[in-house]
């Protein structure tokens, strides 16, 4: 689905905190985010206000640690499979701080939701059979995705005319134990629809039901009488049409059992290209690999809409269909179902299948079919590439049940030149008299969606990802005499002239608008809300914006000295028309570098400020630490940040220099003025997640947090041509700045990162062997011939950029390695790209060059790793990695010294004679994960 879609469902259907963006970004259909320490500080103004809550709730750390088999030992193990190990109690603490609770608020802003959530999931949760179909990973015994996150409980508070929060009211009725999911308000905010799940015997869950809950009592009940009727959540699962109704993807009741594999294949698995098209597709993962797969896709996928009210009314709509996404019109009397449909492939996922779109009366009537897009395996890997045909099928939410769209002149692909490049257009959902669709707006760049006000004013929005180049479009979509005009043309790597998203108010529809503001003049005003980049770092503001003349007064703004707050949400939103300005109310977070976010209600016009929340520290024993953004310059003259941590209490003039850690992720850039740019607040609270090198503080270590490595390919240069030196010179930048100032040893430096951050590591422990002592590296990809059409924003082929490829590989420089590096990738990586494979093929290089290394391979886990014991088990190994290679780490003369030894290889079952003595075998207890490990061997003392 794409980011529009996702962000005009929410604005049309759910009752939150909308702000309609410059450029819209990919939100999930609830506009709630994730809990911060989970999400990157960009995004995490809106800290406990998400849709997944995941963890393992109720558990105390020694009774967990007991279930799951963990122990606290040092274990050494040099291969094979080993039990999971928990980290140092100070480390195990953070990570098991109870989870805050997530907000949701009514859509008249009077009450809010506090759903409840527990910590960490166990292993048993990502060890239930699923099924990996088509790009989706399936939990085929409950029909819903595998591996979600649940609530555990819903609270129901008021919110005061004074701003503060009435008594908790539980929402009640549903089984003990219950796996909540889903939560939604219905329109007029009365009722709430959830769905429940619970767990069974064999490490199951059961299928999930719909309920409903009265929002004054709490009390809550099965939406079905019939105990047969099930949630299907595979892709869509439920919308309120009305007050009354929901339409639900249902279970068919006539689905059967499952197909059976059969035993003898009917014939060989053949793929054809005879017809000479070009193909070229990224590396994409759980895709479909036969017809029996295909039948399996299809009967955990196929839905039954059904139509059910509040009174117990049930009734089918349509047929049985794989269907992916259910709209209803802003006026509740149509539905726009999209559903995908065979031929399927094999080698792109469901997101390119054949996709029909169709008009139905929300009664269950078929109107017409809008398109039906065949299958989409030719994309052109070309960042700024689309699907032909209509896509971004949205409502108008400013009018009744019009429909608007956009469709690319360049065949999709990136490389053609032609204007206009797309078209939008739009139409009234039942045609009259054959009427044709009409043209709303015409793009020389890449469609990027509209923020809707009324018949006057709308904001549309292009980029090119090439060129950086986005641009504003103001037009009025129902006034023909006024022509659109350029409000905004800016780069989007220029976050200094970013002038902020215009701010939405809810209409009588339940949909979204652009605010318009009364200033008591003749002017239009709408309300933007930036995040103020400057070179101090960002502050936040809220701009009143002269819509016709551009001039702006600054309403609001963040304070400086000591917090970060941003405009989270507008408030006084519950009328229709223009908003007087000395009504306004806004929703606020404030923070500071020690002070957890809260939430605060700003009053106009005396700017009343009246919290809302007392939310606790997280973790106290870091709330003293010390943080600063610091800036310094690359030697070609790039200006660099980073954020730099050191442990609570500590003073450089008694401690000394600390071990670092230092943990980043490259970026590309066109511009050298962009890149050094500054980014992020030094007032922002340090959001800790479960295993961000923050808790390392713990431990005694300085932390050198996202230094800006830049990879920058100015005008027609290719960034990545020149990774492998940009990326040492931003590194060399970065130690020698912490160096310069004293607080971290120079032979103490370690370096990781995650994915791409991965990738980053490897390489610059291969280039750059100098500057770190040790690297962990998680989830990478490292031999690029693995990806070979195009990886991150690489959009050259292997076969168009062999020596990039080639050179940007850590994997074809294994043998200049000479640093310990710490490899972990889990065993189920989904992620297009970073195939397990790629850590094992690379520790095989290593292991092949002697390098000191170790392959740690998580059971069940993906990309990103979510169990608590995998999670636990992850910070063991890095913490043993960094007291073994960093902390007690030789210095740079010694280290050469070693060296001299005689290198030998070790195999898969270990043995010799390590340099360092090894410690007793730990005993086999609870979940078995492998480990491989390659050590240089020199004769011990006792020799």
């Amino acid at each position: 689905m794409s980011s529009l879609s996702i962000l005009h469902r929410a604005c049309l259907r759910v009752a939150l905190f909308p702000v309609a963006p410059l450029r819209p970004p990919r939100l999930p259909r609830s506009l709630r985010l994730p809990h911060r320490s989970t999400m990157s500080s960009a995004a995490s103004r809106l800290s406990h206000i998400a849709t997944a809550a995941s963890g393992a709730a109720g558990e105390s750390n020694e009774t967990a640690a007991a279930a799951s088999g963990l122990a606290q030992e040092d274990d050494d193990l040099s291969s094979g499979e080993m039990g999971y190990r928990l980290p140092p109690k100070e480390i195990q603490d953070i990570v098991d701080a109870p989870p805050l609770p997530v907000l949701s608020f009514s859509p008249s802003k009077d009450k809010i939701l506090f759903l409840k959530r527990r910590a960490l999931p166990p292993l048993s949760d990502l060890a239930k059979p699923e099924e990996k179909l088509a790009g989706v990973r399936i939990d085929g015994h409950s029909n819903t995705r595998s591996r979600m996150s649940f609530y555990t409980g819903i609270g129901i508070h008021k919110l005061m005319d004074n701003g503060t929060l009435g008594p908790e009211k539980e929402v009640h009725g549903y089984p003990e134990g219950a796996r909540i999911n889903f939560v939604t308000w219905s329109h007029d905010g009365r009722h709430l629809s959830f769905s429940v799940r619970v767990d069974e015997e064999d490490n199951k869950s059961s299928k999930l039901r719909v309920w409903v809950a009265d929002v004054e009592s709490g009390a809550a009940r099965p939406l079905f009488k019939s105990p047969e009727i099930y949630l299907n959540a595979i892709f869509d699962s439920f919308v309120w049409i009305n007050n009354s109704t929901l339409l639900v993807c249902t279970i068919p009741v006539s689905c059967g059992a499952p197909p059976q594999k059969p035993s003898v294949p009917s014939g060989p698995k053949i793929q054809s290209n005879e017809t000479k098209n070009v193909v070229q597709v990224r590396t994409f993962q759980d895709l479909l690999k036969d017809e029996y797969d295909a039948d399996l896709f299809d009967y955990y996928a196929t839905s039954q809409l059904m139509l059910a009210s509040l009174d117990g009314t049930v009734k089918p709509m349509g047929p049985p269909a794989v269907y992916t996404s259910i709209d209803p019109s802003p006026d509740d009397k149509y539905l726009m179902l999209s559903s995908i449909h065979r031929p399927y492939s094999y080698i792109v996922p469901c997101g390119r299948f054949p996709k029909k779109v169709e008009l139905w009366t929300s009664d269950g009537k078929f109107i017409r079919e809008l398109c039906d897009l065949p299958l989409a395996e030719d994309i052109p890997i070309a960042t700024s590439s689309v699907r032909k045909g209509k896509r971004s099928i949205f409502w108008r939410p400013d009018k009744p049940s019009t429909l608007y769209w956009v469709e690319t002149q360049d065949g999709g692909d990136a490389k053609v030149e032609v204007s206009p490049r797309d078209i939008v257009y739009m139409e009234n959902a039942e045609l009259v008299n054959g009427e044709q669709p009409e043209i709303l707006h015409k793009l020389d760049l890449r469609y990027g969606g509209i923020s809707w006000c009324d018949e006057s004013l709308a904001l549309v929005y292009e980029s090119w990802y090439k060129t950086r180049k986005t641009r504003t479009w103001v037009i009025s979509p129902d006034k023909k005499d006024v022509s659109p005009r350029i409000l905004f043309d800016r780069s989007s790597e220029d976050v200094y002239s970013d002038p902020g998203s215009p701010m939405l108010r809810r209409t009588a529809m339940g949909t979204y608008v652009i605010a318009k503001v009364n200033k008591q003049d003749e002017n239009t005003y709408i309300l933007l809300n930036g995040m103020g980049a400057t070179p101090e770092g960002n502050v936040p503001f809220l701009d009143l914006f002269d819509i016709n003349t551009g001039c702006k007064e600054r309403i609001w703004e963040s304070d400086k000295e000591k917090y970060f707050e941003t405009v989270v949400a507008l408030m006084s939103d519950k009328i229709d028309g223009e908003l007087p300005l000395d009504q306004l109310k806004i929703l606020t977070s404030k923070e500071s570098k020690t002070e957890n976010t809260q939430y605060y209600l700003q009053i106009w016009p005396e700017k009343k400020q009246v919290q809302i929340t007392n939310f606790p520290h997280p973790y106290p024993q870091l709330a003293s630490l010390y943080k600063e953004m610091i800036r310094y310059q690359r030697k070609d003259g790039v200006q660099l940040t980073a954020k730099l941590y050191l442990p609570p209490g500590y003073d450089a003039s008694k401690d000394g220099p600390l071990p670092c850690l230092v943990w980043s992720y490259p970026g590309e850039f066109k511009s050298k003025d962009a890149a050094g740019q500054v980014r992020g607040s030094p007032n922002e609270f340090s959001g800790i997640g479960a295993t961000s090198p923050l808790l390392w503080l713990a431990r005694g270590f300085a932390i050198l947090s996202g230094p800006t490595i830049p990879i920058i390919g100015e005008g027609d240069v290719e960034a990545n041509d020149s990774y492998v030196e940009q990326l040492v010179t931003s590194a060399e930048a970065a130690v020698e700045e912490v160096v310069r100032r004293g607080v971290v040893h120079p032979d103490k430096i370690a370096v990781g990162g995650h994915s791409y951050g991965a990738f980053m590591t490897a390489n610059l422990l291969a280039h750059a062997p100098h500057l770190f002592c040790c690297g962990i590296a998680r989830s990478g990809a490292y031999n690029r011939t693995l990806t070979p059409f195009g990886f991150q924003n690489e959009d050259r082929t292997l076969w168009e950029a062999t020596n990039t490829y080639v050179e940007m590989s850590p994997f074809m420089s294994a043998n200049k390695i000479k640093k310990p590096i710490l490899l972990i990738h889990g065993e189920q990586d989904n992620n297009s790209g970073t195939l397990t494979m790629q850590s094992d093929r690379f520790f095989n290089a290593l292991k092949g060059h002697g390098v000191q290394s170790r392959l740690v391979i998580l059971p069940f886990e993906s990309h990103g790793y979510s169990a608590r014991e995998s999670i636990m088990h992850v910070l063991w190994e890095s913490d043993r990695w960094l007291q073994k290679y960093c902390v007690n780490s030789t210095s740079k003369a010694d280290s050469d010294s070693v060296s001299d030894c005689k290198n030998e290889t070790l195999s898969a079952s270990g043995g010799g004679a390590a340099c360092e003595e090894e410690d007793e075998p730990p005993t086999q207890i609870g979940h078995k994960f492998h480990i491989e490990q390659s050590i240089n061997n020199c004769p011990s003392p006792s020799q």
